[in-house]
């Protein structure tokens, strides 16, 4: 089993180095070329999976299969959007999510205060309290201080934002010849792939298998871990049979 940090995790990595998603994907091979030379049952989530998916469309030699858990994808016309709004310089001001990034709180006396503080929140609504402290403990580190910190900085959860979706028609262009065996689990509520993406990508590669679990949304792996463990299951079954 390989898992890879993406670049806001490595040490002394700078938000401003990232200006589009493709260097991610270009890590991801690098560490596959590295370090496992068979070809690899490859899952990502969020924009672990976008990240999978354009490698596997450079280079699907190293790709046993795919497995897409709500991957941020958005159909072409939404990328042309996107496009417009920062040529106009207006995408730092008028992306959803990146405000509220750069206002993130970044430390924490204890975690019990950030689990009463979160379990507020609607987006995680239809987490357990088991299972939102364990994405909880997943996004902070211990400080020597006996304090919490965020792993991911504010600043680069915000870059993050800012730099995705704009360079996205490549994907699109290649799900058509994608035959990497592909299977993208979405949240029905999901905010980063729609139910008219779902349908958009079908129409481009009948060959990927899209499963849409209820009551769910972009967390989907915490709010039905069982659910996304047995269609995972399932499908790897499938491809090795």
């Amino acid at each position: 089993i390989i898992g890879m940090h993406l670049r806001p995790l490595w040490p002394d990595s700078n938000p401003q180095d990232l200006h589009d998603w493709r260097p991610l994907s270009d890590d991801f091979l690098r560490l596959l070329a590295d370090r496992e030379p068979a070809p690899v049952f490859c899952i990502g989530h969020s924009v672990g999976g976008t990240v999978a998916l354009r490698a596997a469309l450079k280079e699907p030699r190293r790709f046993r299969a795919l497995i897409l858990i709500d991957p941020v994808l958005f159909p072409p016309s939404f990328i042309l959007f996107w496009n417009l709004v920062r040529v106009a310089g207006l995408g730092w001001k008028h992306h959803p999510k990146i405000a509220g990034a750069l206002n993130r709180r970044r430390e924490f006396d204890n975690l019990d205060l950030v689990f009463r503080g979160y379990r507020r929140r609607g987006v995680f609504r239809n987490l357990s309290d088991e299972n939102l402290r364990v994405f909880i403990e997943g996004m902070t580190r211990p400080r020597p201080d006996g304090r919490y910190e965020l792993v991911y900085s504010p600043e680069w959860e915000a870059r993050i934002y800012y730099t995705g979706i704009w360079r996205d028609f490549d994907l699109w262009r290649g799900l058509k010849h994608l035959q990497v065996p592909t299977l993208i689990l979405r949240g029905a509520q999901s905010d980063t792939f729609w139910a008219k993406t779902a349908a958009r990508v079908r129409r481009a590669n009948p060959k990927v298998q899209i499963e849409t679990l209820e009551n769910t949304t972009h967390l989907l792996p915490l709010v039905e871990p069982e659910k996304v463990s047995r269609l995972i299951v399932e499908f790897v079954n499938l491809v090795n049979s």
